[in-house]
């Protein structure tokens, strides 16, 4: 539809920011919101609050120092007046005059200056005067103004969004379609899908601020269930099509229980009995399973997998496992062949990676089409268009998440059989929120408990000046046998451009960890020093030649490590630019006990088990985010011997670091973890890719809206499920919830795979 203001040229910068239609535009709300009904007055500004001003300018000018251009604006009402204070302030020169009226909107500074107070760096808007039309004094003055992020400079900036939208929303007056039941609104006490687009964009009088600045009023809570309402139905009816399908009945009888029994090794803990009880009760029904396992590193969940993947093969079915790294999957091919070699029954277990030779490749291509190998275990060499399963039964995916989603169910699609049961596996705790809709189309089941002997791994903090008394400690524990890991953020330099990279952000930089651009907060001198219990007992006199401002490198760490403090030991090198054929040596070297100190980077975060590695030790752990620091402890701990993870800090670690690095020593918790990370973060960044298949949310936030995603998510089975003539709506409001998502789907949940 053509809408005002808004031309071919304005239509393409639009698109590139993801805005291609008018409802596109009418679901890019507001960021905040102005009480321009009734600004705050400079005599009630306290310092340390946020607030929004209306003042005149007096003056203006841009001041030249040694550091960095500094843009000086002051502000008057009647006898008072505040300064308002923007670094690298070039842009502003000549942007006001005196006599102008100004909004502000910023923190309140105290000021050792006369004026007592100021903000630096506040959003800043110049308000319309006699001069201005009066359509635009309207939507500014007098009210409750939107606040846009801006979608292209100046030009599209918030003050002509206000206007665009203003125009929409009149010239669609009485014809916006609705796409909820009328009754499902008046149930939930929800307005109408146009009063809440008007609303969200044009406040009416007396609205309450706070609910506008927390996405809590009745118009946003209608458009966020909306949004969630619509992707849930998707989930509920993708679910529904699974149970429709054609699956595989396994049987559980005393012959499968008993084969179970042979391998444990162990006696299971009550979660995994649990689980294994929720997976096997799956397995029986004839549609196929679709469940996703989720475990802290340590629980058990391969062992769970393997007695699931017993089940099948007990049914005379072929069992298959996907890892995301070779020699994850050679690890368990191994642990599957000592176990099963405990099993009475004769079980052929084959593996399948990428650098097995072609004539072995080809030998088990062909076990594996004939039926003959009961179990195979594998990379994406798996799903393959030479590989063919005679009999596939079940599909277990090793941490899901490294894998694109396309992946995930391309195992299932043979011709001509029952779909074989899936079992998505991961590591990585996942808040339940998250899990509803990145995994929604999926059963959850979670392993919440570790097996019994697993000794707590002993976490401590430790500043960079200390670092001679940790490379003493790892090599005392080198003398007792034991392995270490030593782990750094970049491979070499201070190059933002490496493979390994997954930082949280830098909080006080507002840029990339990786980078040493701006101050961080200083830690206070008794954090720095931490309480580091027995672990180093006294502090060195000498601080480290290494400690210095840049991020240290794998690269060049190993070499110093090698020829100084840790000469003598074997030091190995890994990071992600070795090719794999590289990787897999040093690896298997680690393994078998020929490398003492592996100096590495985050490319050993996923799975490897090395029982003798007793020490992890991240350097820069301030730059790492908490999903990654808990996967790195992972790695040890998994032997008979204490194990220790040592969190090295440079001089200065921003406030959300200090967080971090303090939840890290306080819990191993990583359910406990995963949530405190979420809220640090926020769900867009948590997996850090948009390949894990997370929707690009317009309006809704998961870890703000998680009462609302519960909301949805009932409501959308109760929709989706009602028996005939119980549901909710007209026939015709049906069919266009059903249009409504169809098209949503389609083009916003593309990432969502279907099953």
């Amino acid at each position: 539809m053509y809408v005002r203001g808004v031309g071919p040229r304005v239509a393409e910068l639009l698109a590139a920011k993801g805005i291609a239609t008018a409802e596109d535009l009418l679901y890019h709300l507001p960021f905040r919101y102005e009480d321009r009904q009734n600004p705050r007055s400079l005599d009630e500004l306290k310092p340390g609050e946020t607030a929004s001003v209306i003042a005149e300018v007096r003056g203006a000018a841009l001041l030249r120092t040694r550091k960095m251009p500094l843009f000086e604006l002051t502000l008057g009402q009647g006898r008072l007046a505040m300064k308002c204070l923007w670094f690298h302030g070039g842009y502003l020169e000549g942007k006001f005059h005196a006599g102008q009226t100004v909004a502000v909107f910023g923190k309140v500074e105290p000021s050792r200056s006369s004026y007592n107070l100021k903000m630096i760096q506040p959003q800043f808007e110049v308000l319309p005067d006699d001069s201005d039309d009066a359509e635009t004094r309207l939507l500014e003055v007098g009210r409750i103004t939107p606040v846009y992020e801006s979608l292209g400079g100046s030009r599209l900036a918030s003050r002509w969004q206000r206007k665009v939208i203003f125009h929409l929303l009149e010239g669609m007056h009485g014809t916006v379609p609705e796409c909820l039941p009328a009754a499902m609104l008046e149930r939930l006490g929800l307005p109408a899908r146009e009063t809440a687009l008007f609303e969200v964009h044009f406040p009416p009088e007396g609205t309450s601020m706070a609910q506008l600045q927390g996405w809590a009023t009745p118009a946003h809570r209608r458009l966020i269930f909306e949004e969630l309402f619509f992707l849930e139905l998707g989930l509920e009816l993708k679910r529904r099509k699974v149970r429709e399908r054609a699956g595989i009945g396994f049987a559980t009888s005393d012959k499968v229980r008993e084969a179970i029994r042979e391998v444990l090794p162990f006696h299971p803990t009550a979660a995994q009995k649990r689980t294994l009880g929720e997976i096997v009760a799956d397995m029986r029904q004839p549609n196929p399973m679709r469940r996703l396992l989720q475990g802290d590193v340590g629980s058990g969940k391969t062992i769970v997998a393997l007695q699931a993947m017993l089940v099948a093969m007990e049914n005379g079915y072929q069992a298959a496992l996907m890892a995301p790294t070779e020699i994850l999957a050679t690890q368990h091919y191994l642990a599957a062949r000592k176990l099963l070699e405990r099993s009475s029954r004769k079980y052929r277990i084959v593996l399948l990676t990428g650098s097995l030779d072609e004539d072995r490749k080809r030998t088990n291509r062909g076990l594996i089409s004939r039926g003959e190998a009961h179990l195979v275990i594998g990379t994406h060499a798996l799903i393959e268009e030479k590989v063919e399963f005679d009999r596939l039964g079940l599909v277990v995916v090793d941490e899901q998440h490294r894998f694109g989603v396309m992946q995930r169910f391309r195992l299932m699609k043979k011709p001509n059989q029952a779909e074989p049961d899936v079992l998505v596996m991961t590591a990585t705790p996942i808040p339940r929120t998250l899990a509803l809709s990145l995994y929604g189309d999926l059963d959850v089941s979670v392993l919440d408990e570790l097996p019994p002997g697993r000794t707590p791994i002993v976490t401590r903090r430790v500043p960079g000046e200390r670092a001679d008394d940790v490379w003493d400690f790892v090599r005392k524990q080198v003398g007792l046998g034991r392995q270490s890991y030593i782990v750094y953020p970049v491979i070499e330099g201070t190059k933002d451009d490496q493979p390994e990279l997954d930082f949280s952000h830098d909080e006080a930089a507002g840029g990339p960890a990786g980078t040493d651009q701006a101050a961080a907060t200083t830690v206070p001198a008794r954090a720095r020093k931490g309480k580091t219990g027995t672990l180093f007992p006294k502090a060195s006199q000498e601080a480290n030649p290494n400690a210095k401002s840049g991020l240290k490198s794998a690269v060049e760490m190993h070499e110093k490590l090698r020829t100084g403090p840790l000469s003598g030991l074997r030091v190995g090198l890994l990071h992600g630019r070795l090719d794999a054929d590289e990787k897999e040596v040093i690896m298997r070297r680690f393994q078998r006990g020929e490398i003492d100190v592996l100096v590495a980077t985050t490319v050993i975060e996923v799975g490897v088990d090395v029982p003798d590695a007793s020490v992890m030790v991240v350097e820069h752990a301030e730059r790492f985010g908490l999903a990654q620091l808990h996967q790195l402890r992972g790695r040890v701990g998994r032997g008979a011997a204490k194990s220790y993870c040592i969190l090295m800090t440079g001089d200065r670690v921003s406030e959300q670091g200090e967080e971090r690095l303090n939840a890290m020593v306080r819990t191993q918790d990583g359910f406990e973890l995963a949530e405190l990370d979420l809220q640090m973060r926020g769900p867009g960044e948590f997996f850090g890719t948009r390949q894990a298949g997370l929707p690009d949310f317009r309006v809704a936030n998961l870890l703000r809206d998680r009462e609302i995603l519960e909301l949805a998510k009932g409501e959308a089975a109760r929709f989706a499920n009602a028996p005939a003539g119980e549901s909710e709506g007209t026939e015709a409001e049906r069919a266009r919830v059903w249009a409504r998502l169809k098209e949503a789907w389609q083009r916003r949940y593309g990432l969502v795979e279907a099953g």
